[in-house]
């Protein structure tokens, strides 16, 4: 039995397809959160069973807000390739578009890039937002070079939530300063 969330929305943009996730995407993300490439978006080491609770979180958020963390598949594949959303569970100083990418072959091709631009367009159109920020670690060289990519800054003065480490918060632009920022995106 295959069990979906029902009335979410589905982006596209020309390489990927995000959407809420569904359960055929724990293995990926069971494999990403069990590997080292997870060490920026966990706070301790992670074992099968919090991967799993984890796992529950990033679907329950779909629940508890109707809206959350989408998962980036490639267009031609369908292959889940990572996550990019908005984000804004209980406790979070403010709504943020976080991104992770699970799948070791998919660094490096624009994906995050990609999915954010389009994940961020749906916060700021269908949302509503006005603002949003990335909290990234301070160590995660790849994370902090793609939210300058995506036009953000850094906002040192900014709460963010508790964390293992030092966490940055990168500020991403108004929406009325985006001049093509993947808003024709989603359906």
């Amino acid at each position: 039995m295959s069990v979906t969330l029902s009335a979410t929305p589905v982006l596209e943009t020309e390489r990927l397809i995000l959407r809420a996730p569904v359960a055929a995407d724990w293995a990926v993300w069971r494999g990403f959160m069990l590997s080292e490439r997870s060490v920026h978006v966990r706070a301790a080491e992670v074992t099968e069973a919090l991967a799993w609770r984890a796992f529950g979180h990033f679907i329950g958020h779909w629940v508890l807000r109707g809206w959350g963390n989408f998962v980036v598949t490639d267009r031609a594949s369908g292959a889940a390739l990572g996550a990019c959303g908005p984000w804004f569970p209980a406790g979070w100083p403010e709504r943020e578009l976080g991104w992770s990418i699970w799948d070791a072959a998919a660094e490096g091709e624009g994906i995050a890039f990609e999915a954010a631009q389009a994940a961020r367009g749906f916060a700021y159109d269908v949302l509503g937002w006005d603002t949003a920020v990335s909290y990234i670690a301070a160590s995660n060289a790849r994370s902090r070079a793609l939210a300058g990519r995506l036009g953000c800054t850094l906002d040192a003065g900014a709460a963010h939530p508790e964390a293992s480490g030092p966490v940055e918060v990168w500020r991403h632009p108004a929406r009325d300063a985006l001049v093509d920022g993947g808003m024709e995106a989603y359906a």
